[in-house]
């Protein structure tokens, strides 16, 4: 009783109307769960030790057995509940018929008639009404904020829904690795959160906030985490789309309860992730959006309102930095802005290294080879293939994880499973035809393009076969011989289909080779000024998150000199393409005819083959790498 009492001194008032919301709802299902069972019992049942089963009579049954009647209670809606004479119950819907009901009485019958509500049906009329008043009244009262004036606060964030990880973390520098450089950045903030008065004392300034932005998967979160790990600080993760809601307000409140929480166990890291939720740029335009202003209003409110001596470092990570208001980013917020790039080569082996200590991997696989073949793989692309790898090889029963689990899981990665589809004969040898002129190209310009690593006619994903080649590092640049060189590349296998199948028998196989070259060259024309016919002039302008859309803001007459330019690279390169594989059909047909005996030609395969020597007798494996060229 006390607890009630104390309940009901409350200030919040909501809770009042609540429990009386609650208690009203209670009786609405005991009254229908009583009305229900009375109807069911078909009437009145007046000797408890003679529980017959009630029956049901037609008002044609009524007339029939007016005399087996003996008692007739007349409700409203003409429906009437008794007992024969041989103390059966029923229920029946009747006409109401004076002379009936006289006749039924004659008989012996007690007839009683009864148009009165009862007080369930009264409970039942109003009930309901009096339910959705009462809990109207409690959401408006929430709404407004209740008597205590944070009512919103108090009743749907009292319980924490913004899903805020809390506590302090194990993750430290120790277990990131590939970004050595991104991990410089944030020692500063380790060493304030560890000696502040180092700071004080020479007056310098430590970032409020620090935005960290890239590629998905590049271990932004995993980077904040570690921040905290390494100070031993207090860790506050959430997301910026914790902050939405269909309540407006909801996102102001829930940015104050995480700032105050903060305050209360400072010095700490305050993680949000994907921040560009509630941090996308204002505009006038905008429809309907307004709570999420006012969210992002009071997120630059709590950033100005504490000091830096409070201890408290302001983490933020997104995907699209661009999308950010300029608010968010001037210095006193987000003062040190982190972008966190794909890892390189040296990155990537870090990387492996590191994740390989989970698992049972074979002391004879390569791990360098491994980095060099996954160029654009995130940090968390190459602990996903690890893990792909191990379920490869469960399925193999392996002992250990084998370089060829790491190549098969690669190759599922970046082109999906192996098909086994069933393909004509003369579509298998056009396609080793097709790859044949590929590799021979290839290694004909190894100097300046990738090493070769596997051939394969094996289909896999869309692909029916490919090359593949395998970085010795990653290039951050390319010259004009090496675009040229790719670009007849990229052409050969059409150029191989042509010369030995015949001009009408090409196929649309080099779909994706087409593709790959026409991008390199019209690139290569718009951004990089590699053309001396259109010159050092960027025709297109850089888009959204370093995307770019061809032929922005040029003329018609530039457009056209572009697109005759690109026309104009390719055809020199599938000339120079068609030029080497006819002046080396026999090489080309002795590739074809191998890879159509084993399937799969290793690099070394493909050089002993054209060079003379004896092919390696040994078939090589069908796990492979990375995809360069493929055959659609």
């Amino acid at each position: 009783m006390k607890n009630v009492n104390n309940l009901f001194k409350k200030k919040d008032g909501s809770k009042f109307y609540l429990v009386i919301f609650a208690i009203l709802f209670v009786m609405l299902i005991v009254r229908i769960i009583v009305s229900g069972g009375i109807n069911n019992a078909g009437g009145l049942i007046t000797n408890k030790a003679d529980r017959k089963a009630p029956i049901e009579l037609s008002f044609s049954d009524v007339l029939r057995r007016v005399n087996d009647i003996k008692t007739m209670d007349i409700q409203k809606d003409n429906v009437a509940v008794g007992t024969l004479k041989d103390g059966t119950p029923y229920h029946a819907t009747i006409t109401y018929n004076p002379e009936l009901l006289e006749k039924i009485s004659k008989n012996g019958a007690t007839v009683s008639i009864n148009n009165n509500d009862s007080l369930w049906d009264g409970v039942a009329r109003w009930l309901p009404i009096l339910v959705s008043a009462l809990f109207l009244i409690w959401l408006l009262r929430i709404m407004r904020g209740g008597n205590g004036g944070g009512g919103i606060t108090r009743s749907l964030i009292g319980q924490n829904p913004t899903k805020i990880t809390t506590g302090k973390t194990k993750t430290t520098f120790k277990d990131v690795a590939g970004i050595d450089t991104e991990k410089q950045e944030l020692m500063e903030v380790v060493d304030f959160l560890k000696n502040k008065e180092k700071f004080k004392a020479l007056g310098a300034r430590v970032p409020r906030g620090i935005l960290l932005s890239g590629e998905p998967g590049t271990g932004k979160t995993l980077l904040a985490r570690a921040v905290a790990g390494e100070a031993n600080v207090p860790f506050f993760a959430t997301s910026g789309s914790d902050f939405s809601g269909i309540i407006v307000g909801l996102g102001v409140a829930k940015i104050k309860e995480i700032f105050e929480l903060a305050k209360r166990n400072a010095p700490c890291i305050l993680f949000i992730d994907e921040i560009d939720a509630i941090g996308q740029s204002r505009s006038k335009h905008t429809i309907n959006d307004n709570d999420r202003e006012q969210t992002l209003n009071q997120l630059l409110i709590e950033m100005d309102g504490f000091s830096n001596e409070t201890g408290i470092i302001v983490i933020a990570a997104t995907n699209r930095p661009d999308m950010l208001d300029a608010a968010l980013l001037r210095p006193g917020r987000f003062d040190r802005q982190i972008n966190i790039e794909l890892p390189n080569l040296e990155g990537r082996h870090d990387i492996l290294n590191l994740h390989a200590k989970k698992y049972k991997i074979n002391d004879n696989v390569n791990m360098m080879d491994v980095a060099r073949g996954t160029t654009g793989f995130s940090g968390a692309d190459l602990e996903n293939l690890l893990n792909e790898a191990a379920l490869h090889a469960v399925r193999a029963e392996h002992k250990l994880v084998e370089q060829s689990d790491i190549e098969e899981a690669r190759d599922k990665i970046l082109m999906g499973p192996v098909k086994n589809r069933k393909m004509r004969p003369e579509d298998i040898k056009l396609t080793a035809y097709h790859e044949a002129g590929h590799a021979f190209v290839g290694n004909h310009y190894s100097g300046l393009t990738d090493p070769i690593h596997k051939a394969t006619i094996i289909p896999r994903g869309r692909a029916l076969g490919m090359v593949q080649h395998l970085p010795i590092d990653d290039k951050v640049s390319m010259r004009l011989d090496e675009i040229r060189a790719n670009l007849s590349v990229f052409l050969a296998g059409r150029a191989s289909e042509e010369i030995f199948f015949g001009a009408n028998k090409i196929t649309t196989g080099a779909e994706s080779d087409i593709a790959m070259a026409t991008h390199l060259a019209r690139r290569s024309i718009t951004t990089a000024g590699l053309s001396d016919k259109i010159g050092m002039v960027a025709v297109n302008q850089a888009q959204t998150f370093g995307q770019r859309i061809a032929l922005e803001n040029a003329s018609e007459k530039t457009a056209e000199s572009v697109d005759a330019e690109i026309r104009k690279w390719l055809e020199t390169a599938y000339k120079d393409a068609k030029t080497l594989v006819s002046k080396n059909k026999a090489t080309v047909e002795k590739l074809a005819k191998a890879l159509l005996d084993k399937e799969t030609l290793s690099g070394d395969e493909i050089r002993e083959i054209i060079s003379g020597k004896k092919t390696v007798a040994k078939k090589t494996t069908k796990k492979t790498v990375k995809k360069s060229h493929a055959k659609k």
